[in-house]
């Protein structure tokens, strides 16, 4: 997906031996649409060569403030300006300790930090990655730097932890190519859900009938995962509530695993009074083994099948919709509906049922373990059509309606003077 399209990218290398992953880092950002500009400074070149990162970024690589060939369409001679006026971000990987300790004081002895210290505060923004050693990373003056840079503007991501070049363990490691694309991808995401606790569901559930057989049913659990992924791109603080699935949890979200309808519930009831927004995107089995047996049920060869009894399920999106909703009237509840036919019908029965705002209906069995879709969205104003396209694409869609649907928060009354 080209999720990146249209964006220029300064991509700025320091020293360090995470300047390996750069290539693959800037090999990422071209995938996803972005054009790359590579500026090392004289450290980065001791790991990695420029040639390297010309022929992954596809453009002249610059490396020192002298350098007299044009750039950003100009001839005098002043890469620092040139490169940064035409970047729509700066993102420096590796930022090593000595490089973010430059920044804070202002330094400019180099190009990148030439680059960094002329960029247009209110047009360019400044992102660093940071890469060194765990008790450098640790160091006060490090931390106090790190507190210093994102007070002055720019924005300092995260470290890994893992095994470090040196041969120590611990954090300090600059992140992977596939976890920085996606915080550029979600720098660059309308924060349309900015402050707001998005509460999913995902996945089936599994109803036990004894120890090696259950009741489950063909949901992948796709749709839930990339609308916490959307949510979280666009600023939610994301909780996800999962079914049995091996999908791995998306980048910045907290994910609980539950195993069957009741557990779920029990979960969902809990962590929703604190939500402003829940997204029911769970295929919950609607019922259950009245009794799961101790031990597996075993064939004697009479021919004779075992009786099994079931019992209803409960509806945790009604539940919520109503009973959590009357504690919690800032809750914003989203059901989705899978059939197998007259969707408009059952979606539109479904959310009146239910008490929903927003209900998102599909067809079930050209869904289930797929990785495109076609949602329908109903409310109380009628239905819209968002046509078969990848999940997160249509993730991303759903979540820009939901906050499009939301009421305003109602302003505050000043206490009278």
């Amino acid at each position: 997906m080209n999720d990146l399209n249209g964006k220029h990218v300064v991509l700025g290398l320091s020293g360090g031996i995470a300047c390996y992953k750069a290539a693959e880092l800037c090999r990422a950002l071209v995938k996803a649409g972005a054009t790359v500009q590579v500026v090392m400074t004289e450290a980065a070149e001791q790991f990695i060569t420029p040639v390297t990162m010309q022929a992954l970024s596809g453009r002249a690589v610059f490396t020192s403030q002298w350098d007299a060939r044009s750039s950003g369409g100009a001839d005098n001679n002043m890469p620092h300006i040139n490169l940064s006026r035409e970047a729509d971000a700066i993102l420096i990987a590796p930022a090593s300790a000595d490089f973010m300790a430059k920044l804070i004081h202002g330094r400019a002895d180099d190009l990148l930090s030439l680059m960094c210290l002329a960029r247009p505060l209110d047009k360019v923004p400044l992102i660093l990655a940071p890469a060194m050693n765990r008790e450098m990373w640790a160091h006060p003056a490090t931390q106090r730097n790190v507190e210093q840079l994102r007070t002055d503007g720019a924005t300092v991501l995260d470290v890994g932890a893992g095994d470090q070049a040196c041969g120590e363990t611990g954090d300090g490691r600059m992140l992977e190519p596939e976890e920085l694309l996606y915080d550029m991808v979600r720098f660059f995401s309308p924060k349309v859900l900015e402050g707001q606790h998005v509460l999913i569901s995902a996945g089936p559930t599994y109803e036990a009938i004894d120890p090696v057989r259950g009741l489950t049913n063909l949901s992948s659990g796709k749709m839930g995962f990339a609308i916490a992924r959307a949510a979280h791109e666009a600023g939610a603080h994301v909780t996800l509530v999962a079914g049995p699935v091996s999908l791995p949890t998306p980048r910045g979200v907290g994910r609980i695993n539950v195993r069957s309808a009741l557990n779920m519930q029990k979960t969902l009831n809990v962590l929703s009074q604190n939500a402003t927004v829940f997204i029911s995107a769970a295929a919950v089995a609607d019922w259950r083994p009245m009794q799961a047996a101790e031990q597996k049920i075993k064939k004697d060869g009479s021919g004779q099948v075992p009786t099994l009894s079931f019992v209803e399920n409960p509806d945790i999106l009604a539940g919520i919709a109503t009973g959590v909703r009357a504690l919690n009237n800032h809750l914003f509840c989203v059901g989705f509906a899978a059939e197998s036919e007259d969707l408009l019908a059952h979606a539109q029965a479904k959310r009146k049922r239910k008490g929903v705002p927003l209900l998102v209906g599909n067809i079930g069995p050209d869904t289930f373990g797929q990785d495109d879709n076609a949602l329908l969205l109903v409310d109380e104003q009628g239905e819209m059509d968002l046509p078969r396209a990848p999940k997160l694409t249509l993730a991303r869609q759903l979540v820009a309606e939901i906050a499009r649907r939301m009421p305003a928060p109602k302003p505050i009354t000043p206490p009278n003077s």
